[in-house]
């Protein structure tokens, strides 16, 4: 009994649990280290929402831009109504806002304004070649190493050319530049149009500046290997034929264009050729 009575003892003073009352002092320095550990976490957790938060706008921007974009193709389809043109060239701002570096709608924005420039005159056109002119730059500095920026820049710049009314945007050889930067990227693009603006630039340019309607006859007829349903084309190279003398065979190019089967995606442009085809024939008869 004695030896229960002392173990039972000896076990109660090994498993006593001490208890202490801490003063003011140590509650304050205690209350003060758990403000800080929160402030740090409280840190840590806006640090953290900031940092998702950069990485998913980006996301949502380009996402944006790319819808303008779809959209605005949209609107060129119904390109002969100006207003809807128009419509999309606000929706590629749009897309340019959302996303400078957005090479499609770049481009795009270049291409809405020439077909813009074609179709109107006065203030309207210049302005329209100015803007796209400065997209056309703007794409190319982009990506310098694909087709599209190169050609509507110089189709825009051809444009100011023809215009006579704005000045100091381009040179004959500024066009040139442009359009040999597209054959060497992709020489087809655009059904063989980059031959065509050569073609174009030879024959309307005075031979003091490098004029040369044989010439342009060559390169017509290099860009017709790649377009032979390109109705612009085959006019211009009417025209350049006419030029050298050639009758019978602008006639032939010119018939050629009154029986095209329409491609839906060109409809305007067909249009637009086949009426002048019509005038031109009037006149070689």
């Amino acid at each position: 009994m004695s030896n229960l009575l002392t173990t039972l003892i000896s076990f109660a003073r090994e498993s006593v649990v001490v208890f202490f009352v801490p003063n003011r002092e140590e509650i304050d320095m205690f209350c003060c280290r758990c403000r800080c550990c929160l402030a740090i976490v409280l840190l840590a957790t806006a640090l953290s929402c900031k940092s998702h938060s950069n990485v998913e706008e980006p996301a949502t921007d380009i996402q944006s831009a790319a819808s303008y974009v779809s959209q605005a193709e949209q609107f060129y389809a119904q390109r002969e109504d100006l207003t809807r043109l128009q419509q999309g060239i606000v929706l590629l701002r749009q897309a340019i806002t959302a996303d400078p570096g957005n090479y499609d709608a770049a481009w795009r924005l270049a291409k809405f304004n020439y077909y813009l420039a074609t179709h109107t005159d006065g203030s309207a056109r210049d302005n329209a070649l100015r803007a796209g002119i400065e997209t056309g730059k703007t794409a190319v500095q982009l990506q310098s190493d694909k087709p599209e920026g190169h050609f509507w820049l110089g189709a825009n710049y051809g444009g100011s050319l023809e215009s006579g009314t704005v000045f100091g945007l381009a040179t004959v050889e500024d066009v040139r530049k442009e359009m040999e930067s597209v054959l060497r990227l992709n020489e087809g693009y655009q059904d063989g149009s980059a031959y065509m603006v050569l073609g174009l630039v030879d024959l309307k340019a005075p031979k003091l500046v490098g004029g040369d309607p044989q010439r342009a006859v060559s390169e017509l007829e290099k860009g017709l290997l790649f377009g032979k349903t390109n109705a612009f084309l085959r006019l211009h190279l009417a025209e350049a034929y006419q030029a050298v003398g050639r009758s019978s065979d602008a006639r032939a190019q010119l018939n050629t264009i009154l029986s095209m089967t329409p491609d839906p995606n060109y409809l305007p442009e067909l249009k637009e050729a086949q009426t002048q085809a019509r005038q031109m024939l009037d006149k070689i008869k």
